[in-house]
């Protein structure tokens, strides 16, 4: 295999395309938005200039990886030689099915299609194409070039070859494969989300402060980030969507967004992505401030 393509430049899809062509596949970047591909040639550049500053690889390692990378802005153009393609767009069940069925119809029966979702059904992804055994779940983390962890989730008609062959790209990637089966959240998110919307119950219920939940968990629990600080991290809409798909799936209580999540992602507070969240967020700075709302004499 030496042709990938990525759908979708964001966070998570710029460092998929990034880790890949590094490993010497070329990548075929796939947007609709001429802006945000750019926004995503821009972040590869500046996270090879880090990767150069710590010695991982060199000047030419980072000309050479930018190189295997080309651009496109129309699906069927970028995804037309592609041997595996690998979706990360909006986690948005609907765009995420209209993709796959785009995808199918594009390509060759023996195109691996996988979608880096982090909680939606490969099973149900994989029903909107001609070839649903081709289709599998292969959930990067966040940053990629640096995490080692892939989830690869098996849909119910994914073979054995499609399976195999996405567990040794991953070690090809220097990336720890784990085959999961396709369930609601699969395993890193059935098992984090709950905890962080836990962690925003405790904030809501005025139980403690944002600092202080997350000191708890980091000093008590040995987790290097705080629940509250890994969910502006990966976002709080994403956190989100992600707990509505465990309570639909599961149609279980337990699984309820947190009022105050919910409250958030509706008045914009996204965490990162957005300059404010459980913190708030100022571009050159490094410092961790809790968001002017949860200073424990306003909260």
């Amino acid at each position: 295999m030496k042709e990938i393509a990525v759908i979708g430049s964001g966070t998570m899809g710029n460092g998929i395309a990034h880790t890949v062509a590094q490993y010497g596949f070329n990548v075929a970047l796939v947007d609709i938005n001429t802006g945000a591909i750019q926004r995503a040639m821009e972040n590869i550049s500046i996270n090879l200039d880090k990767q150069i500053k710590k010695e991982v690889i060199n000047e030419q390692d980072k000309v050479n990886i930018l190189n295997r990378i080309k651009t496109y802005t129309d699906i069927k153009t970028g995804a037309a030689n592609a041997e595996l393609i690998i979706e990360a767009a909006t986690e948005n069940k609907d765009i995420k099915l209209n993709l796959f069925k785009q995808l199918s119809d594009i390509c060759t029966a023996n195109t691996i299609l996988a979608s880096n979702t982090s909680s939606i059904s490969i099973t149900e992804i994989a029903s909107v194409t001609k070839h649903p055994g081709n289709v599998i779940g292969m959930h990067f983390m966040n940053p990629v070039p640096l995490m080692k962890l892939v989830e690869v989730i098996r849909g119910k008609h994914t073979t054995d070859k499609v399976t195999h062959t996405i567990m040794e790209l991953s070690k090809q990637l220097e990336k720890v494969p784990v085959e999961v089966n396709d369930a609601p959240g699969f395993v890193a998110n059935r098992i984090l989300m709950p905890m962080i919307n836990e962690a925003i119950y405790t904030l809501y219920e005025g139980i403690t402060g944002v600092e202080e939940i997350d000191t708890v968990m980091k000093l008590g629990m040995a987790h290097p980030m705080g629940p509250l600080q890994l969910a502006d991290f990966i976002g709080l809409d994403v956190c989100l969507a992600i707990l509505n798909v465990l309570y639909t799936g599961f149609n279980d209580k337990k699984y309820t967004p947190c009022p105050l999540l919910v409250d958030m992602v509706s008045a914009g507070n996204m965490g990162i992505k957005s300059g404010n969240g459980f913190y708030k967020y100022t571009a050159g700075s490094k410092e961790l401030v809790v968001a002017d709302r949860f200073k424990r004499a306003n909260f």
